[in-house]
């Protein structure tokens, strides 16, 4: 049935509050006048919504930054201008301009800045009419205004404090806020109610709730597609476009809905042979075309309208065919399968139907002189391309090799080093490095000059600084060397190059015995039998100093033992040191010091002599007098080199003279054993 103008802005209305989208809306009615009506109608009461929400944002936010602003759509366009419009009546306002706009900013701007200026008489239409009739400014007395506008003195007028909607109570006013807002504490400010964070929306599953000014509305995660529409309870449902109208299908065609789409289906049905075109016409079918023969072997198919007959042949085959087993029907001979090589060496053999074709092998190319395939030089055409290292060209192809070094990668060109230490290639060490190997060798070992391959050991001992590296006698071995020392009397010290003294008397490793006196000597030791002489005895202790051994014999005279007492000689010490041979001797070395009892001063006490009376052989040995802290010391001094092994017995006296008479004797007897080795 058609419906009333009416009934179609209605529905589009309907639609724009419910949905305040228009792009989907759907038509009631297959009518063209009641399509734009409800077209119309929708987005008519949408750009009042979008006026309405813009002049509210103003009002509320003081400023036009909405997100619906950032969008294009005709809807967000109307909301910016009346936000915008709002803006610049409160500013008029507020500066005590006049509340009567520029003609030039519009009549629908001009209807929204009086309102927010608080001049406009009447409710705010913001129903866009560009032929509404102005009228012509009458003049009216202030006492006739007061008599006709009864609001004039309402504290409410111009919507009052209130940012929203204001209701005057005679002696004060009363804010209250739109659908969607909420007043503030202060009693006049409105806030927008975010029904989303909330709770209060009532979006189903599949949709999510977005927030607008005042409201909300909920948008469906996914899209219905094409050929579906959105239903009330946000779900899919197919279109019927075939029930709706809304297909394409000719007069002769039948519409036949599939989901989210139709089928256009012709109403005359072909009979058997033929098959129906797009257009609905009906096309023989050529049988004899079809891949399974229609006719027996032996006879030839013609097509015929709507059928096919099969005719009995008698076949001449041309060159190239030959008749079959049965002698029915013509087959192509295959002339590469024969061993005769029609197409000669370096081509390849192509069959084809009643005929065949050479074409030269990968690797060879057509010469137009002798008309034969010769070889493609790959290596000498692409030159440094298809190989790293070397390209070696064979009939038809070519190989890629590698320098020494370096092996064929997985791809056949690249070439990748070669770890030669995998092959153990060294007498010790191998260290591979890019292209080659190095050996090296451990330590006390040299690489060959020869081979470069082997580890020769190196004699430390033959060295330049080999001299110096034992104290006695250095022996090689295989990647080192030991140092040793004289078989007897020395061991090997710590650092294991020096060579130390056995003290064999300290050690009790000697064999003096009971009745003699271990001295011990570089090298080895001495057993010496040292008796005191007549009148004299032995001290206490055996003094024993570095390097040397001490026995000192004291007078003991007997009583009444007159020449014993008159004796000069009052001590006869035995001394044993060990000396070195120097066989760079430079310079005198002290090697003894007796010092006198007797201090040095006054000057009238006895003066001290000391001389050396035995053993002084070749004059190699002196003494010389000294003063140290004030006692008088006789130093001895080897003057002349000594070669080991060598013993003498120096026999010193340290004589104190008093008045040209020798009052005081002392004898030291200086054992001197020289050393082969010294360490």
């Amino acid at each position: 049935a058609d419906l009333s103008m009416e009934e179609c802005c209605d529905k589009g209305v309907e639609w724009a509050n419910k949905n305040r989208i228009c792009a989907s809306l759907p038509l009631i009615s297959e009518s063209r006048e009641c399509s734009m009506t409800q077209v119309q109608c929708c987005r008519s009461h949408l750009e009042k919504q979008s006026c309405s929400d813009g002049v509210e944002f103003a009002n509320v936010r003081e400023k036009c930054d909405s997100h619906m602003a950032k969008n294009s759509t005709c809807e967000a366009e109307y909301f910016k201008t009346c936000c915008y419009c709002c803006l610049l009546g409160k500013a008029a306002q507020v500066q005590g301009q006049s509340c009567e706009p520029n003609p030039k900013i519009g009549y629908q701007c001009g209807i929204v800045f009086r309102t927010c200026c608080g001049k406009s008489e009447e409710g705010i239409d913001l129903s866009i009419s560009d032929y509404a009739p102005k009228k012509e400014p009458v003049e009216i007395s202030k006492e006739e205004l007061d008599q006709e506008d009864p609001y004039l003195h309402d504290g409410c007028r111009g919507g009052g404090p209130c940012s929203q909607q204001c209701r005057d109570t005679g002696s004060s006013y009363v804010c209250s806020c739109f659908v969607g807002y909420q007043l503030q504490p202060d009693g006049i400010t409105c806030e927008d109610i975010n029904e989303c964070i909330t709770g209060t929306h009532n979006c189903g599953i599949g949709q999510t709730c977005v927030n607008t000014l005042g409201s909300f509305r909920c948008q469906r995660d996914t899209s219905c597609g094409t050929g579906y529409e959105l239903t009330d309870d946000s779900r899919c449902k197919d279109i019927d476009e075939c029930e709706t109208g809304t297909h394409n299908c000719p007069p002769d065609f039948i519409c036949q809905n599939t989901p989210g789409s139709f089928r256009c289906r012709p109403k005359l049905q072909c009979m058997s042979g033929f098959i129906q075109d797009a257009l609905g016409n009906c096309i023989d079918i050529n049988e004899c075309l079809s891949t399974n023969m229609p006719c027996p072997a032996g006879q030839i198919c013609i097509n015929t309208d709507g059928s096919f007959t099969c005719q009995r042949i008698s076949p001449s085959c041309g060159r190239g065919y030959h008749l079959n087993e049965d002698g029915t029907r013509c087959v192509d001979v295959d002339e590469c399968s024969s061993s005769s090589q029609p197409c000669g060496e370096g081509h390849v053999c192509i069959n084809a139907p009643g005929n065949y074709r050479c074409e030269c092998k990968a690797g060879y190319t057509f010469d137009v002189i002798s008309r034969t395939c010769i070889d493609i030089n790959e290596c000498r055409r692409y030159p440094g391309r298809l190989c790293a290292h070397k390209c070696e060209n064979t009939p038809g192809s070519y190989y890629c090799t590698c320098t020494m070094g370096f092996k064929l990668s997985a791809d056949g060109r690249s070439c990748e080093d070669l770890n030669e230490c995998e092959s153990n290639p060294c007498s010790q060490e191998c260290a591979n490095v890019y292209g080659s190997y190095q050996c090296y060798c451990r330590r006390g070992f040299q690489l060959s000059d020869i081979d470069g391959i082997s580890c020769e050991d190196i004699d430390e001992c033959a060295l330049p600084t080999g001299g110096h590296i034992c104290s006695f006698r250095c022996v090689n071995i295989p990647g080192s060397f030991q140092c040793t020392c004289p078989s007897t009397g020395y061991r090997l010290a710590p650092n294991a190059r020096n060579c130390q003294d056995i003290d064999e008397c300290v050690a009790e490793s000697h064999n003096c015995s009971f009745n003699e006196t271990c001295f011990n000597i570089q090298g080895g030791f001495r057993c010496l039998s040292l008796e005191c002489p007549e009148n004299y005895r032995k001290s206490g202790d055996t003094v024993r100093l570095e390097k040397t051994d001490t026995i000192r014999c004291i007078k003991s005279c007997r009583p009444n033992d007159v020449s014993c007492l008159l004796d000069p000689v009052h001590t006869i010490s035995h001394t044993v040191i060990s000396l070195p041979t120097f066989r760079e001797f430079t310079r005198p070395e002290e090697i003894i010091f007796l010092r006198a009892i007797t201090p040095t001063y006054p000057a009238n006490q006895a003066d001290i002599i000391f001389d050396i009376t035995e053993g002084n052989l070749r004059d190699s040995f002196d003494i010389i007098k000294r003063y140290m802290d004030g006692m008088t010391v006789g130093v001895v001094r080897q003057v002349r080199p000594i070669i080991g092994p060598f013993h003498a017995i120096l026999k010193l006296e340290m004589n104190y003279v008093m008045g040209g008479v020798v009052s005081h004797r002392n004898i030291v007897n200086v054992h001197i054993f020289v050393s082969e080795y010294w360490f």
